[in-house]
């Protein structure tokens, strides 16, 4: 009876030592496998692309002084006439040109400074702006300004509240091939990576599509814009 338990005993424990190896086979090769999973590679990958503004706004600012009021305002409503006659005979269209309210200043009633210093009373400035998607137009009609001067119209220099802008609406038209380009740009940096390091490229684990950003080329081409969007993506490295 003895000798048929401890035959029992003996099976019971090589069966509990053989799914003890099994267990312990299964256990490490998921712990493995798990820290295969871990092991990643993050690249990113860029996309650019010079494109021609489309949209121009351009503002004609000039200045008056005078120390009757009704001869400043009168001095400021013939030179937009003069502005806006100039601007229709280089070619642009009345729907794009605008002329906004003028702005006065009565010297001798500022609380502040001597206003004698000044050698005329009132102050004035008018601004004519052109918003127009015939950006050649635009840079080709700025080069005649001088033809204005030549008419009684002392433009202002550029500053930042007459500044001539050079825009790009037509983003969501480049969007799906510069994230593609900057996809392909990441995956090949990563095949690079696993190649180098004895790897091979697994799945995306994340993905991270950058902004995008216009800018200007350069200072002296701001009608010419830089797209520029940077993706980031992960993958997963196999053995």
């Amino acid at each position: 009876m003895n000798n048929k338990r401890t035959a029992e005993a003996v099976i019971l424990g090589a069966f509990l030592c053989a799914g003890l190896v099994i267990a312990g086979y299964f256990v490490s090769s998921g712990i493995t496998k798990l820290k295969s999973l871990e092991r990643a590679v993050s690249v990113k990958g860029l996309s650019e692309k010079d494109v021609p503004a489309d949209i121009a706004i351009w503002p004609i600012k000039f200045e008056v002084a005078a120390d009757d009021l009704g001869a400043l305002m009168a001095a400021i409503e013939e030179k937009n006439r003069v502005v806006y006659d100039f601007l229709l005979s280089s070619g642009f269209d009345a729907k794009e040109i605008s002329i906004s309210a003028p702005a006065v200043i009565d010297r001798q009633a500022q609380g502040y400074g001597d206003a004698n210093r000044f050698a005329f009373r009132y102050a004035g400035n008018s601004t004519i702006s052109v918003y127009t998607r015939n950006v050649d137009l635009v840079r080709t009609s700025i080069r005649k300004l001088v033809d204005l001067g030549k008419l009684g119209v002392a433009v202002s220099g550029e500053n930042y509240d007459a500044k001539t802008e050079f825009l790009y609406s037509g983003l969501n038209r480049l969007k799906p091939a510069m994230i593609e380009e900057a996809t392909n740009n990441a995956r090949a940096v990563a095949e690079k990576f696993a190649s180098d390091s004895k790897s091979r490229l697994g799945k995306i684990k994340s993905a991270s599509q950058g902004q995008f950003t216009i800018e200007n080329r350069d200072s002296n081409t701001p009608h010419i814009k830089k797209v520029r969007v940077v993706s980031t993506l992960e993958y997963y490295l196999t053995d």
